[in-house]
C-alpha cells in the first residue's frame, strides 16, 4: 500500500528503503536473461559477482551466486555468453542497490540460441524492418566509402586492397570497432552513427570475418539492427562467409557473402568501365560516321540529277520559250499602243472641231464689253461703248461708232 506522506509530516530515507526492500521481496524468483558482461571470481570467497547486461537497452544488474552453482556448470561461464538465470531480487538498503541472487544458471545452447533468434528474427520481420521496399540501391560511384571494421584485421585488409585493387581513387573513413565480445555491439552501433553523419560517406561496409554463431551474436541484435534501419546511409553487410547469415544482413541494404565480395559491390571495376568507355565510343563513332554516309549519299543522288548536276540546262531549255514569250509581248504591247495612239488622235480631232478656237480659226470672233460678258445682241451695245474682240490669234480692242439691228433678225423677231 502507499505511504502516507505530507511536506509537514516526510518519510525518514531508512522508511523509504525498507518500505522498498519490502516491494521488491515480495516480488519472488524470476526467471532473467541477458548477456554477461563482468564475472568476478575472488580467492578463498563462497559467492561469485557478475553483471548481466539487457540485450537491447542500456541497462545491467548485478548478479551474485554460490560458488558450488558457478562451478557446477558444464561450460565455463565467460564474458559476452548469453545466459538465463533463475533468480531472487533483493535491495539493500545500506547502499541503495538490487542485486539478483542466482538459484539457477542455464547456458543458452546453441539450438536454442538459433530458436530465440528466429522468434527475434519473425518479430522485427512482423515491423517490417526487412521489406525489400525499404533497400536504398548503392551509389555507383561513392565520394568516400566507409568501413566498420576490427583495426588490423583481415577483413578490413580484404575490403581495402580489393577495392583499390578495383577503383585506385577511392578513398576510405574507416571507423574501428570491437566485431565480438561484450563490448562489439555498442562500438559497432556507434561507428556506423558516427559514418552516418560524415558529409562525405556515401554508403557504409560493415566487414567481419567468419565466425562460429556465438562470435557472430552481436550482429543480431536487435538494438543494432534497429539503428541500422534508421540510417540515412545505404550499408553494405559483411559478416562471416557465405552460409553465416546474423540478423544484419536481412535488415542491411545490400548482404555481401564475404568482406572481398562488399569490395566488388561498393566501386565499380575500372578496367571493366573503362572497356566499357571504349565500346561506347566505338558505337558512337560507328554511329556517327553510318549516320554522315547516308547523307552524304542523299547528297551524292540529288547531285546526280540533271538538274543538280548542270543547272545551267534549265536556263538553256527556257531560252526560247522567254524569247517567244517576250516578242508575242513586244507585239502585243506595239499594237495595243498603236490602237491608242489611233483613239488619242481620233479624240485630239473632236476636241478641236468642238473647241471655240477652231471656231475663230475659221473666221469668227467673240464680241465682249468690258466687263468680259459675251454679247450676242446689239440691244446692249450702245454708240461709242468699248468693246474686246477675240480673234484666233488673239485681241482687238475698239470703239463702237454706231449700232445696226439686222433688219432679218428683226422681223424674225417680230414673226415670232
Amino acid at each position: 500500500m502507499a505511504l502516507e506522506t505530507s511536506p509537514a509530516a516526510p518519510a525518514p530515507v531508512r522508511q523509504i528503503a525498507n518500505a522498498i526492500a519490502g516491494w521488491v521481496d515480495r516480488l519472488g524468483a524470476v526467471w532473467v536473461e541477458g548477456q554477461v558482461t563482468q564475472v568476478t571470481r575472488r580467492t578463498g570467497m563462497a559467492t561469485v559477482f557478475m553483471t548481466l547486461r539487457d540485450a537491447v537497452a542500456d541497462i545491467s544488474v548485478t548478479v551474485t551466486c554460490a560458488r558450488s552453482l558457478y562451478d557446477s556448470l558444464d561450460a565455463p561461464l565467460v564474458e559476452g555468453a548469453s545466459i538465463v538465470v533463475h533468480a531472487k531480487p533483493s535491495y539493500y538498503p545500506t547502499r541503495g542497490t538490487i542485486s539478483l541472487q542466482a538459484r539457477e544458471i542455464r547456458m543458452v545452447g546453441l539450438g536454442e540460441l538459433l530458436a530465440r533468434l528466429e522468434r527475434r528474427r519473425q518479430l522485427l520481420a512482423a515491423e517490417g524492418l526487412f521489406e525489400r521496399s525499404l533497400k536504398r540501391p548503392l551509389p555507383f560511384l561513392p565520394t568516400r566509402v566507409g568501413l566498420v571494421t576490427a583495426p588490423g584485421s583481415a577483413a578490413e585488409r580484404d575490403v581495402l586492397e580489393n577495392a583499390r585493387r578495383r577503383w585506385p581513387a577511392v578513398r576510405f573513413e574507416v571507423a574501428y570497432a570491437a566485431m565480438q565480445g561484450t563490448r562489439s555491439c555498442a562500438e559497432v552501433m556507434e561507428a556506423i552513427a558516427r559514418l552516418d553523419r560524415h558529409p562525405e560517406v556515401d554508403v557504409i561496409v560493415v566487414a567481419r570475418g567468419g565466425g562460429s554463431v556465438e562470435d557472430l551474436l552481436p550482429f543480431s541484435d536487435e538494438a543494432l539492427v534497429r539503428a541500422v534501419a534508421a540510417t540515412r546511409t545505404p550499408v553494405v553487410s559483411a559478416i562471416g562467409h557465405e552460409p553465416d547469415q546474423p540478423l544484419l544482413d536481412l535488415v542491411a541494404d545490400v548482404r555481401a557473402s564475404t568482406p572481398t565480395d562488399a569490395a566488388k559491390l561498393v566501386v565499380p571495376d575500372v578496367t571493366d568501365e573503362l572497356r566499357g568507355v571504349a565500346a561506347a565510343r566505338d558505337r558512337l563513332r560507328a554511329a556517327v560516321a553510318g549516320r554522315v554516309d547516308r547523307e552524304q549519299a542523299g547528297l551524292d543522288a540529288l547531285r546526280s540529277r540533271p538538274a543538280l548536276a548542270d543547272p545551267r540546262s534549265l536556263v538553256h531549255a527556257r531560252v526560247e520559250e522567254v524569247a517567244g514569250l517576250r516578242a508575242r509581248a513586244r507585239r502585243s504591247l506595239g499594237h495595243r499602243l498603236d490602237r491608242a495612239a489611233d483613239d488619242i488622235g481620233h479624240q485630239r480631232a473632236r476636241a478641236r472641231a468642238l473647241s471655240p478656237l477652231a471656231t475663230l480659226q475659221r473666221g469668227y470672233a467673240v464680241l465682249q464689253d468690258t466687263d468680259g460678258h459675251v454679247l450676242t445682241s446689239v440691244a446692249g451695245v450702245a454708240a461709242g461703248a468699248t468693246v474686246s474682240v477675240r480673234v484666233a490669234d488673239g485681241r482687238v480692242h475698239a470703239t463702237t461708232t454706231g449700232v445696226d439691228a439686222d433688219p432679218l433678225e428683226t422681223d424674225g423677231g417680230h414673226d415670232g
